[in-house]
């Protein structure tokens, strides 16, 4: 099973046809280079992983930028995101540093959690990144929890709480989902679609597999967007940030999306087929749609290989950093500790 077209809502954002709006130029070149960024480092994990230069848990987020990138370009300063466990691509969407982010996945003290936190467990308070959570579904109460500060604060800021098909099944999620309705909470449920979890399909784990529809015994409005587009995933994106700063509650957003690689490293992803995934690839890969619609608009072929080079350059840095810095002190066991 691949990601089926959005079968979205007319927003007033969409052309006649059903399909979101342009870009422009500047949009695209944008888009291209965050996702670059992603891939190419998520790329540059797994090596360091497969080396044993990062150890622990990895999960790797290729084929999923468009969701992280099109989200943050509807966003303004001052909102905040969180998620689960496959996080580096928020991490970087959000300005975190490739430096910090790859010291933090080799334990290293210039790491985001001062190399004691790994793949799992970063954040940055100036960026407004809640982390990375490993616990299933932990994410989507705590983000919740945002929004309300955000509404006792009286602020018109906008809490992200990204979350996958698996977590979608988690108790929790329909306690919050409960709360944020109730309250009319500023908080926007992205709930990523990869297919497959952690490794069961969504047709043989979950009786409702429309998970824009999850919060409807809630009065929760939700859209499937084509997760694989970055103009729909920031349409949609728009759309539901203008519900949430309009004090209307909750939104939920299914964004439709793809892994290429397993769960996690570990993960051999057996319970598909070789010809799928490269079906996606070739069909809807997200940096291909925007590189195809660049070169479509005459941007050089050598205008795209260099942010490509740009990009590649930037990761490499993170690498050698992630490498070359200190470990932390031993004393470090005791630092940030409650007691």
């Amino acid at each position: 099973m691949h990601p089926r077209k959005a079968s979205r809502k007319r927003s007033g954002q969409e052309k006649a046809d059903g399909s979101p709006p342009e870009f422009t130029k500047a949009q695209e070149l944008a888009a291209l280079r965050d996702m670059l960024l992603i891939r190419r480092f998520e790329e540059k994990a797994g090596q360091l992983y497969g080396m044993g230069a990062i150890g622990g848990f990895c999960h790797l987020y290729i084929g999923q930028e468009a969701v992280v990138v099109g989200m943050q370009m509807a966003l303004k300063k001052g909102d905040q995101v969180i998620t689960g466990y496959r996080d580096h691509g928020h991490m970087l969407a959000c300005g975190m540093s490739a430096n910090g982010v790859m010291a933090e996945l080799t334990g290293r003290r210039g790491g985001y959690s001062k190399g004691k936190g790994g793949s799992m467990h970063m954040f940055s308070m100036e960026k407004n990144f809640f982390g990375g959570h490993g616990i299933v579904g932990a994410q989507v109460s705590l983000g919740t929890g945002l929004a309300f500060a955000n509404r006792y604060r009286g602020n018109d800021f906008v809490s992200v709480a990204y979350f996958g098909d698996g977590a979608s099944n988690q108790g929790q999620v329909y306690e919050s989902f409960n709360m944020a309705e109730l309250w009319k909470l500023p908080v926007i449920y992205v709930i990523e679609n990869n297919r497959y979890a952690m490794g069961t399909s969504v047709t043989r784990s979950s009786a409702l597999t429309d998970f824009s529809k999850r919060g409807a015994s809630f009065n929760i409005p939700g859209q499937q967007v084509d997760g694989m587009d970055v103009r729909a995933v920031k349409a949609a994106g728009d759309e539901a940030v203008a519900w949430c700063r309009a004090s209307k509650g909750p939104f939920i957003l299914e964004m439709q999306t793809y892994r290429y690689r397993g769960h996690s490293m570990s993960d051999p992803a057996k319970y598909r087929t070789r010809e799928e995934v490269e079906k996606i690839r070739t069909d809807q890969d997200p940096i291909e749609q925007v590189r195809n619609r660049l070169l479509a608009a005459k941007v050089s072929e050598q205008e795209l290989k260099a942010i490509d080079a740009e990009v590649r350059e930037i990761v490499n840095a993170s690498a050698d950093f992630a490498q070359r810095d200190p470990e932390p002190d031993p004393s470090e066991l005791w630092t940030d500790v409650y007691r």
